[in-house]
């Protein structure tokens, strides 16, 4: 009678699969994130077949160079890690997942930001948009269906949409981060990038104590030209994702984000929580609110789960 009540479903197509890559030829368990690796371009094959054979949406890839610079560079390169790593995923699985690569130039920046510094190193949002434009051909060149946004910089849709026409890519869908908070729940992401970040990111991320804003972001990302809509992190954002949920006339997603999975895994380990109940329950609320679909670590195991649920 419960199931048959359920008003919020979970699905593995709902659910879409974060991964990193990294340069070298072995892989490395992440200490802050239980459970999650830096894949190679080898290991990431038999990661992504798995993540076809369970039915999941998509997998979004992460790229770890070794050597960054002032502009990040790699971002751009054909031969970068991000680039190497997405044709490789699309050869193994382009049939079967939906191929989405982050557009953002914090993993490749020596200061760690997501866009390029101007003298007084302070985020340049302009010329930071040029290196938006050059990273959306180099990855749609390189086989991304779907790029995902998540810089924050103002006029990035716009200025992404209008390079992928330029140069023929009219079908690369565009998932703006469009509620994207200056949070605290992204500490252990830092050790799965390699990230190099001096300062914050508060003069281009959100503030966490405003609700309002996230809607003004929306409707900006919408007016430019969005195809899917995000809001980060997910579990303490629920308020945001419904209003965005409430609104958007296109499809909302949410990202369960680091600092949230390695939570459940530290209560967990210490034997305070039911680690598969609140998993599960974790992601369904992130759905009941307004989510279509899921970014989260826990992609597989609740794909498994559900399976064994049938």
């Amino acid at each position: 009678m419960r199931r048959l009540v359920s008003e919020t479903r979970l699905h593995p197509a709902d659910l879409i699969l974060p991964i990193f890559v990294k340069e070298g030829a072995e892989p490395r368990a992440l200490n802050s994130m239980p459970g999650i690796m830096q894949h190679t371009t080898e290991s990431v094959r038999a990661a992504v077949n798995e993540a076809a054979d369970l039915g999941l949406g998509g997998v979004m890839l992460f790229g770890v160079p070794d050597a960054k610079d002032a502009i990040g560079s790699g971002a751009t390169d054909p031969d970068g890690i991000l680039n190497q790593a997405t044709r490789v995923v699309v050869a193994e699985v382009g049939d079967a997942l939906v191929v989405q690569t982050d557009l953002c130039l914090d993993e490749f920046t020596d200061h760690g930001h997501c866009g390029v510094l101007d003298a007084d190193g302070r985020v340049d949002n302009d010329a930071t948009l040029l290196r938006y434009r050059d990273m959306a051909v180099a990855q749609a060149s390189a086989g991304s269906e779907l790029l995902g946004l998540s810089g924050m910089m103002d006029g990035q849709v716009a200025a992404v949409r209008d390079e992928l026409d330029a140069h023929g890519f009219q079908n690369t869908a565009i998932l703006a981060y469009t509620a994207k908070y200056a949070s605290a729940f992204y500490g252990p992401f830092r050790e799965a990038v390699g990230s190099t970040l001096r300062g914050d990111r508060k003069t281009y991320q959100q503030d966490p104590a405003n609700r309002r804003e996230g809607m003004r972001e929306t409707l900006l990302d919408l007016e430019e030209g969005a195809d899917i809509v995000m809001v980060k992190p997910a579990m303490s954002y629920l308020d945001v994702l419904a209003d965005v949920a409430a609104m958007s006339p296109v499809p909302v997603w949410a990202y369960q984000v680091s600092g949230e999975y390695a939570m459940i895994e530290a209560a967990s380990a210490n034997g305070w929580i039911d680690r598969e109940r609140a998993i599960l329950e974790s992601v369904t609320g992130i759905r009941r609110a307004g989510a279509d679909a899921v970014l989260t670590y826990y992609a597989p195991e609740i794909a498994r789960t559900l399976r064994e649920q049938q």
